[in-house]
Parts: C-alpha cells; structure tokens; sequence
C-alpha cells in the first residue's frame, strides 16, 4: 500500500471534477513486473478492487477480472469521470500490472435515480424548515405592518414636516425602511443572510442604471423638494420666471402652475423653475415705471425736465417718496431725449394705466409751455442743376392742412389724466381666488402661508 497522502493526492485526481472524459490507461507503477505469479495473488487484488467499489455507490455496476496481474473493468457507471476514476482507483493497488478499461457510462433512465434521490433530500429538508420559513414570514410581516403603522401617523408627521410633500416623503423613507428591516431579519432566520447581500448589491446596480435613465425626473423631483422648503413665492403673487409671466395658482410635486395676464393656465416644471430667475411683481407694493420723450434741440431741456417732473408730482396716483425725477438721457440728431421715472403703489394703482396717462400728461403739459416735440427730420440736397421745386406752394399746403393744436383739446386731455380710474384690474386675481377655493386639488398646494417666503 502507498503512504496515505499519495492515495489522497491520487482520490484528488480521480475525482469528477478533475477530468471530464475518460482519460487513457495510466502508465503502469515504476516498479518491476515479479517474473514468479503466486497463484493466489490475482483473487487478492479482485477481492481488494471489489471492496473498494462495493463502498463507492457509483461503482456497483462494475465487474472485475484479474489474470496475470491485469486487470479488466466492465460495466457501467452514472457520469463520465467515474471511468476514469475507476481504473485510477484500480490501477494503485498493489501487484496490478496494468488496466483493461471497458467501462461506459449508463444512460438508461435508471441512473437518474441520484439526481431524483438528491432533490428528494432537499425537498425533505425544505419541508423540515418551513416552520422556521413560516416564523421568519410572520416576523417579517409584523415589522412591516409596524412601519407602515408608524408611517400612516399623517398628522404627526405633517407637524414635524414643514409641507404636506415633506411628509409624505418622511412616510415613505420609514416604510422602505421597515420593509428592508423585515426582509434582513426573515433572511437572517433562515440561514440566506448572503443571499440578501446578493440582492442589494443587485438593487444598487439597477438604482444607478435607473438614475442614469430617470435623470429629469428625480431632479424634478428634489426641485420639488427645495421649492417646498424655500417658498420662493406665494399664491396669487404676479411673478415672471425667465420669460413666463403670470399669477401664481399653486406648486405641486411636479410643476408650478400659474395663470398668464390673458387667462390661460401654465404649467413650469419645477427643476426649470428652481434655476431660474424670478421676478416677483407683488413682493413689493411700490413699483417705478419709466418713459423717454423727445424735446426739440433748440428748446431748454432741463426746463422741460423740470416741468415733466413737476406735472408728475402733481398727478394723484404718483408717490411723493421716493419722488418722480427727470434724466436728460441722449442728444439724437433732431431732439434731446428726456426719461422721466415715477413711484406708484401697486396696491391702489394699476401698473399699466398710470404709465399710459403720466405720458399724456407729460406731453400735454410740454405742449401748453411752448416745448417742441419733433418727428425725426432729415436734411435733404438738391442738385442746382435740376429744375427748381415749387416749395412755396408745398409749405402753404402743409400749413393750411396742419393747423395748429387746439387748445381746448390739449385740456381736454389734461382733465381726462386727472379723472381716469387707475384702480388695478383684479380679473386675473379673482380668477386665481376662485379656482383655488373650487379644487379639490388645493390641499397638494406646497405653499404654506404660516412658513416665511425666501
């Protein structure tokens, strides 16, 4: 017999993982063939071979013969690498001069009978663990329905929260948790705590390729999130977010929707929303408005600044403080280009109305004093060799058909800008009101009036 730890190293080799196919007949040992047979030695080594294969199952089907030292193997075995590691098996023991394999492998149905015996075992043992499946099932579904006890505390949750969208977002995070919490647990009891590893690893795997996909939309989403938190504007607040201008209705988890001056709805996403620069009209109540006119260039200008300015003052709708003030602004070719600014209270005064009736005011009463307002003029060049043009008679039309301004006409004006209503128009504002009070959808509004507004 060889030292144990040759006959480990040879079982290592002959194993169905080593080969898998039969190999060819090994070379014999590196010892001498005894030119003396004893009579008994070949039903020693059938009798050895014999017993070695009566404890491998998978050898019952092989027959061994033994003559002069040679040994012949026939039969069937269940898998490929069982031929060889048979005559491996065969070919160490002790006097063997050399192997005759004629083994095959059994494809008869019979040899599934092992992979039939294997599952049955498992099925047994599936069946000696399903107590411990159904208590770890059991657990699991106690943690969870904890969490989502615990996550439909609504009104807790909304206290803590600063927004309606915040707690929600709060009441989800704690079911993920609980249900992740539950699984870990049941796994764990079961004895597949790696399988759990497995999965998470994969989930992790799948979230980045999902992040990647769903890029706009999660962004949309913590714009979302941020705008909650910020309150940037409130409802009903005249805003212009980059070159979208309109009264705010509401801001939802996904957009801001506001209403435009002409009355349709708009919807703004919110990540678009959240970079971009807003204008907001209503924040402050005292807004300026501005215009440019022209005086004629041989007139003061900065008498008439001064007049322009003080017809402002005087107008019923223009703040005091800050006062209206006049800027001599450009030389053009045929006037001096005059802007004017003025202060209105938007509260009691309508943006549009009181620019359109502070320009005629300020041109009535440039017109009174005697102050040129020009048309552009151009300079024109004859040829003195072309005939002469009846200019003459071209200026006597133009003065008959312009007469001069009549002077009750420049007061009519004058009265009309003192006695107009100014009064803001509140037709988009009702609209908003309105809409607001009648949809249901009013309480998913994440302006919150008790939060301060950025």
């Amino acid at each position: 017999m060889g030292h144990p730890a040759f006959a480990q190293l040879g079982q290592i080799l002959g194993s169905p993982a080593s080969s898998a196919t039969a190999s060819p007949s090994p070379a014999a040992p590196e010892q001498a063939i005894s030119e003396v047979q004893d009579n008994n030695s070949d039903a020693r080594i059938a009798a050895r071979i014999r017993g070695i294969f009566a404890e491998l199952p998978e050898f019952s089907g092989v027959k061994v013969e033994v003559g002069q030292g040679v040994v012949s193997l026939s039969g069937t075995v269940p898998n490929q690498p069982d031929i060889a590691r048979a005559e491996n098996i065969a070919a160490r023991v002790t006097g063997v001069v050399t192997v005759n394999n004629d083994l095959a492998r059994d494809i008869s149905v019979k040899v599934g009978s092992s992979t039939i015996d294997s599952l049955t075992q498992k099925l047994q043992a599936l069946l000696k663990l399903l107590p411990l499946i159904g208590v770890a099932i059991l657990l699991a579904a106690i943690i969870i329905a904890i969490g989502y006890a615990i996550a439909g505390l609504t009104g807790l949750w909304r206290r803590i929260a600063p927004n309606s969208f915040l707690a929600e977002l709060i009441a989800s995070a704690i079911r993920f948790v609980f249900i992740l919490s539950g699984l870990i647990i049941a796994l764990d009891m079961v004895g597949a705590g790696t399988l759990m590893g497995a999965v998470l690893g994969g989930a992790g795997v799948i979230g980045i390729a999902l992040g990647f996909a769903m890029r706009d939309t999660i962004e949309n989403y913590v714009a979302s999130l941020m705008l909650s938190l910020r309150q940037p504007f409130r409802p009903n607040d005249w805003v212009e977010i980059d070159t979208y201008e309109g009264r705010v209705i509401r801001l939802t988890s996904r957009a801001t929707i506001l209403m435009t001056l002409d009355g349709n709805h708009l919807r703004i996403p919110n990540a678009q929303v959240f970079k971009a620069v807003i204008l907001n009209f209503t924040r402050n109540p005292q807004r300026r408005f501005q215009f440019d006119m022209g005086v004629d260039s041989d007139d003061d200008a900065l008498a008439a600044r001064n007049l322009g300015v003080e017809t402002l003052a005087q107008l019923p709708f223009v703040l005091g403080d800050p006062k209206a003030e006049g800027r001599i602004i450009q030389v053009g070719d045929s006037n001096v280009l005059v802007r004017f600014l003025a202060w209105i209270d938007q509260r009691d005064t309508d943006f549009n109305k009181s620019q359109s009736l502070a320009i005629v005011a300020v041109k009535v009463a440039l017109e009174k004093a005697g102050f040129g307002l020009p048309e552009p003029i151009y300079r024109l060049r004859f040829d003195p060799r072309t005939m002469p043009l009846p200019f003459e008679n071209i200026a006597q039309g133009s003065r008959t058909a312009n007469p001069s301004p009549d002077s009750h006409k420049v007061s009519a004006s004058a009265e009309v800008v003192t006695t107009e209503d100014v009064r803001p128009a509140d037709e988009v504002a009702d609209m908003v009101e309105a809409e607001r009070a009648n949809d249901p959808g009013e309480s998913k509004d994440l302006l919150d009036h008790s939060r301060p507004v950025e």
